[in-house]
């Protein structure tokens, strides 16, 4: 039997972070993980260059069912605590759009910190590792077995993460080990994923595939501006990826496809100066040749001169254009989503220490929790945060 003060399972960002603080608060603490290697998701994120926070992260950045729970975790551990880190190290970075922050040269930088963190404050870390049962024991603390090994601890943090990317051996072992403990797990769907075709459209669009523009994205009273991309599949790119997590199933797209002027206004000035020139090719100024021709092939104007469109029905192609109704099949699903919306309820935990309110010494932090943040950093931050203040107290 090996005993521990703190063992936490997954090591992910949020798992090394809170083994770093516990360590350093002198607790012997062992870090768990199925995979053959630390920060796999880490490695992944960004292309490869790790998108490691961003610096306009606030509580309004996030998805909870309840949005308050986060607020005490993100002021408590700032994207400017992390960023502090990162320069300490030496590791050079660079603001992409947005406030987005990447490693210049690759996301291996973020988990080589780690591990240094790690071994300056004695964690131990075992990999590949298969956990078999896990019970709490009657004196208080915990038992986990694996085929090999049996440990016990006095403090158990679940760091395992959703369900997204199935390929880097994520699994519902933190949602089960909640539900074992009588804690309510809330539904769990993809998050920041691309969206599929209905088949009338993908036999349309799946031509145009790599065609990009900037757009905005609008579901629920929603709107994202940013950049979208068709696919063989359906819709991606960031604009899409950050609307999916707000789109629900049977939902419209409102995508505006000339974002960035007046299209109205656009049309007008082209109507006077170049009465004799044909849609298409107006249109093609301010969007892809492309997709022009698939708006033409869908009817959503007819090829004419643009002198002929008189009264109302220049007001009517703008609005075409700026409120192009998309009616998505579905999304990709966590093969490819970045995040897992849902899981933990955050009612059952304590927003100060991620303390499972009805059972001592078990804590929940990261993504296996009901926090979800948006495209760009935001949910590097809230596995910094929450895994910061759970190393505080377990």
């Amino acid at each position: 039997m090996q005993e521990f003060d703190v063992i936490v399972l997954g090591a992910g960002a949020a798992g090394l972070f809170c083994a770093i603080e516990a360590a350093k608060r002198g607790r012997k603490t062992l870090v768990l993980d199925n995979g053959k290697r630390i920060g796999r998701k880490i490695l992944m994120s960004g292309g490869g260059r790790c998108n490691f926070t961003n610096i306009y992260a606030s509580p309004a950045n996030y998805l909870s069912s309840n949005p308050h729970f986060c607020k005490s975790a993100l002021s408590r551990y700032t994207q400017w605590d992390f960023i502090a880190l990162v320069q300490q190290y030496g590791i050079a970075y660079h603001e992409k759009t947005l406030g987005q922050l990447f490693c210049d040269d690759s996301a291996k930088d973020i988990v080589d910190m780690l591990q240094q963190e790690c071994d300056k404050a004695g964690v131990q870390i075992a990999l590949q590792q298969d956990i078999t049962a896990v019970q709490a024991l009657e004196q208080g603390g915990y038992q986990l077995n694996t085929a090999a090994v049996s440990r016990r601890c006095q403090s158990l943090v679940v760091a395992t993460g959703g369900l997204s990317l199935p390929n880097l051996g994520a699994t519902a072992f933190g949602f089960q080990l909640a539900e074992q403990f009588g804690l309510n797990v809330l539904p769990v769907r993809a998050g920041l994923v691309p969206l599929t075709w209905q088949p009338a459209d993908k036999a349309v669009f799946e031509e145009i595939s790599g065609v990009s523009l900037p757009v905005t994205a609008e579901a629920n009273d929603v709107v994202f501006p940013e950049d979208m991309l068709f696919t063989h599949r359906g819709l991606s790119g960031p604009a899409i990826l950050q609307i999916s997590s707000f789109w629900q199933p049977g939902d419209d797209l409102i995508i505006n496809l000339a974002p960035q002027q007046d299209l109205h206004a656009f049309l007008q000035e082209q109507q006077q100066k170049h009465p004799e020139q044909e849609l298409k090719t107006i249109l093609s100024r301010l969007l892809p040749k492309r997709l022009v021709e698939k708006l033409l092939e869908l009817k959503v104007f007819h090829n004419q001169p643009i002198k002929a469109l008189q009264g109302k029905a220049l007001q009517k192609l703008a609005d075409s254009l700026t409120h192009y109704v998309f009616k998505p099949n579905g999304t990709e699903g966590y093969r490819t989503a970045e995040v897992t919306l849902g899981g933990v309820d955050t009612n059952e935990l304590s927003s100060k220490t991620m303390e499972a309110k009805k059972q001592a010494g078990l804590y929940f932090i990261g993504e296996v929790v009901d926090v979800t943040g948006w495209l760009g950093g935001y949910n590097f931050q809230w596995a910094w945060a929450s895994g910061w203040v759970a190393g505080q107290y377990c």
